[in-house]
């Protein structure tokens, strides 16, 4: 006997399952289907050593929206926070580092006026960042619309963006598209501080600082400071802590969750949605599916041929996701010494990322397939705050690790990656000399490889670049940029949809109610 649900949700990451929960209070009776054994998808939590466990690939919570916190009574559920407004130490050689906060900044060889300038800045950028916070939370309007609603909130749109005054509204427009290297020149000489905001702009994506984008990535990655979720946040129990308490209220709504249920193929009759078939076969019936895979897994893999016309397929083709960050866990024997940095800061945020030329030499090598030979880089130490990720005396080191191109010339060896972790251990040692001492195990996954785990085309986290023609009303390609596809009753609840990337859980938010207010078969 086939199986009929209300809802399916593909997926069971943060978005998916905030996606089913809202439906689920909604009184719609859903099925998350997840094709592995853990649940939170690249926001999850991953064991790589006995007794170790790090973040999957986000360690920090920069932008979990509060209204999804309250919305689904996420503290009711267990989520707490070790840290809130977490500093960040951007690493010098010698050991003049710089600590960043949201509004100020300390460390050798900055000067008064430059403290002054960066509170300027930080706070004219967030500014700029409500502007988009705003929208983010709602379904982008369609453009090309003579449609009361799409206009209505194009209208809303501009005057948000109007409220900002002149002056900051001319300064938007003028560096919105622009790149992040440009900028940072106009404002600072440190060469730390530029570096650190710049790696800020990057991170996570086929950017380098002279890419245009960057300040928009920027922007995107400030939005949850402005939007009520505080600035950098350490969760207890790390990201295990959010999925923990986002299944915990799934299922408390009366969701129901599915591990080792992959999905291989999306159903559909011609005239809309059917269902789903399982990879063992098994099918289950729904008049709505919502697809929290990125979207070319979604269109071009999940899909039967056919299913969609040859310019939506086309537009999904050039879908920019190409993957350039690695991830580096490493399970320690002790507390690792950085030369100059006080132990106590290494409960917070760390970054090595010396100057703006660096990174941008960094990224050169992606460009052609190959990893960066002096790679940079953010980790974080969540031990240090929570002792149940390591055990007793040992802690662990989680690390995003740039640039190593999803298509890597030659492919994903087993030498490649050894030859990318030995430079990024090289990279970490110039700062703690005698880590290398302490390594009880390290791994590192590739681009490659986080496609492989979490099939995500390309091991791009975002499921898409967030540039301006993948952005907003645009994202991830026209046709499917509001939630619903081309395809009656197939929505889309991840990343590769609008806000797009971070842990804000907006995607998944904003397809329930899309869906919820759409036709139901």
């Amino acid at each position: 006997m086939t199986e009929r649900r209300d809802a399916i949700v593909i997926g069971a990451g943060h978005n998916g399952l905030v996606c089913a929960t809202y439906l689920a209070r909604a009184g719609r009776k859903v099925l998350v289907l997840e094709r592995g054994e853990s649940l939170g998808g690249m926001a999850g939590q991953r064991r790589f050593a006995d007794g170790c466990s790090v973040p999957g690939c986000a360690h920090l919570v920069y932008n979990l929206d509060a209204g999804v916190i309250r919305d689904l009574a996420l503290e009711s559920h267990g989520l707490r926070f070790l840290a809130t407004h977490a500093s960040t130490v951007a690493l010098a050689e010698d050991g003049d580092h710089l600590t960043l906060g949201e509004r100020a900044v300390e460390g050798a060889g900055i000067s008064t006026r430059e403290r002054a300038v960066y509170a300027a800045f930080m706070d004219r950028l967030r500014r700029f960042a409500a502007v988009l916070a705003d929208a983010n939370g709602s379904t982008p309007p369609r453009l090309a619309t003579s449609g009361l609603r799409d206009n209505l909130a194009l209208a809303k749109l501009g005057l948000r963006a109007w409220r900002l005054g002149r002056d900051d509204l001319r300064e938007m427009l003028r560096i919105g598209a622009i790149n992040i290297y440009d900028v940072l020149r106009e404002e600072f000489s440190h060469p730390l501080l530029m570096g650190a905001l710049a790696l800020d702009a990057v991170l996570g994506t086929h950017m380098g600082p002279r890419s245009p984008n960057t300040v928009l990535n920027l922007l995107h990655r400030l939005t949850g400071q402005v939007a009520g979720g505080g600035g950098l946040a350490v969760a207890g129990g790390g990201m295990q802590g959010v999925s923990a308490a986002l299944e915990r209220a799934a299922l408390a709504a009366g969701v129901e969750i599915r591990r080792n249920a992959g999905v291989a193929k999306i159903l559909s009759d011609g005239n809309g949605i059917t269902g789903v078939e399982l990879a063992g076969g098994a099918a289950v019936t729904s008049g709505m599916v919502l697809s929290g895979a990125d979207p070319k897994t979604t269109f071009l893999r999940l899909l039967p041929p056919g299913a969609l016309d040859t310019g939506f397929l086309r537009r999904i083709h050039n879908l920019r996701a190409r993957g350039t960050a690695a991830r580096m866990h490493i399970a320690l024997s002790g507390v690792p010494a950085f030369r100059g940095l006080d132990t106590a800061a290494l409960g917070g945020r760390i970054l090595i990322a010396p100057t703006l030329d660096e990174i941008e030499l960094a990224f050169d090598a992606a460009k052609y397939g190959a990893c960066s030979e002096n790679p940079v880089m953010e980790f974080t130490l969540p031990s240090m705050l929570d002792s149940s990720l390591a055990p007793a005396g040992m802690h662990v080191l989680s690390a995003t690790v740039q640039y190593a191109p999803a298509r890597l010339r030659g492919g994903w060896t087993a030498e490649a990656k050894s030859e990318f972790l030995k430079r990024a251990l090289a990279r970490l040692s110039r700062y703690a000399p005698g880590i290398r001492d302490q390594i009880v195990t390290a791994e590192l996954l590739s681009p490659a490889d986080l496609e492989n785990e979490y099939g995500v085309s390309g091991g791009h986290w975002h499921h898409g670049e967030l540039a301006l023609d993948q952005f907003m009303m645009l994202r991830p390609v026209p046709g499917a940029a509001q939630y619903a596809t081309p395809i009656p009753g197939l929505f889309l609840c991840g990343a590769g949809a609008h806000p797009g990337g971070g842990v804000s859980g907006l995607p998944g938010r904003n397809a329930a109610l899309a869906a919820l207010a759409g036709a139901w078969r």
